[in-house]
């Protein structure tokens, strides 16, 4: 049980990572967001179609709503990142474990740890300090967007919580079907892509969207929503590196600040949460 728990950690973090070269990527593309969405999301209902068949098809009340979620957050976070800036994007999407950790205990009667609550307190801190520099910019209907994002993000997580395990993915199968439908007049509308633009497309439906959400969930089934959140907030951490690398935004003192008080919060929640396991956890 212990491994299991270790190889969702494992997997969270590195879909996190996946997740987080979508920033650049959305800036890259020449294109209105919701032609963005038609074909990210094209791509990545048919990865999702290849690795789970049948079982990806499959829907239900439940995997609906998540459906549901999955769109609106999609919408949120590809509007957003092109309407302000992409930390501002990233950043306010991440509020989603103050929502989940208040709502979590209420639904599930689960007693956090004082570390957990430590963590989130902590790497709120670290966020706000990692984009000081671009708090007071960007475009404050895109920062709204954003925020909206964090919120759809964490009722997607807990939503999560009430569906099947074996339903996990069609929830994000159907998601993007729901995205893909929304957006046809824009895709109808658009430009032919260049080889280029194919290639960001496919990283975006393929890489960061099929493959970073299937090592999501696989983590998400071995870990408290809570710890899923907190773990993927390497996602914002990485965002402007990628971002740095290819599109030129170079990061200031208060972003390498915030970045390690975040990496050094979520290493001790890991290290510690693991040691935990081995005897009983002191709770509130």
């Amino acid at each position: 049980m212990k491994n299991q728990h270790t190889l969702g950690i494992l997997a969270v973090l590195i879909g996190a990572t996946v997740w987080s070269t979508g920033g650049l990527c959305i800036k890259l593309l020449p294109y209105d967001p919701y032609t963005i969405l038609f074909y990210r999301s094209i791509f990545a209902a048919l990865t999702f179609l290849a690795f789970f068949r049948q079982r990806a098809l499959t829907l239900t009340p439940i995997i609906g709503a998540v459906g549901l979620q999955y769109a609106g957050l999609a919408f949120c976070f590809v509007v957003a990142t092109k309407t302000t800036t992409a930390a501002n994007a990233v950043l306010l999407q991440y509020t989603a474990p103050i929502y989940v950790f208040l709502l979590e205990p209420i639904l599930f009667k689960f007693k956090l740890t004082r570390l957990n609550i430590i963590t989130v307190v902590v790497c709120f801190v670290g966020m706000l300090l990692f984009f000081a520099e671009d708090l007071g910019g960007g475009n404050v209907q895109g920062n709204l967007i954003a925020l909206l994002s964090g919120v759809l993000l964490a009722a997607m997580m807990i939503t999560q919580r009430f569906n099947r395990i074996e339903h996990y993915d069609a929830g994000l199968f159907w998601g993007n079907i729901f995205i893909a439908l929304i957006c046809l007049p824009w895709y109808l509308k658009s430009a032919t892509p260049t080889l280029e633009h194919w290639t960001l497309f496919f990283i975006l439906g393929v890489i960061q969207i099929g493959v970073g959400y299937m090592l999501f969930n696989y983590g998400l089934k071995r870990t408290l929503a809570i710890e899923s959140v907190l773990l993927a907030m390497m996602e914002p951490i990485l965002n402007p590196v990628w971002v740095f690398i290819g599109y030129g935004e170079k990061p200031g003192m208060w972003t390498i600040i915030g970045g390690l008080v975040i990496l050094s919060m979520l290493a001790v929640q890991v290290i510690v949460g693991e040691k935990g396991r081995q005897k009983p956890e002191v709770q509130l």
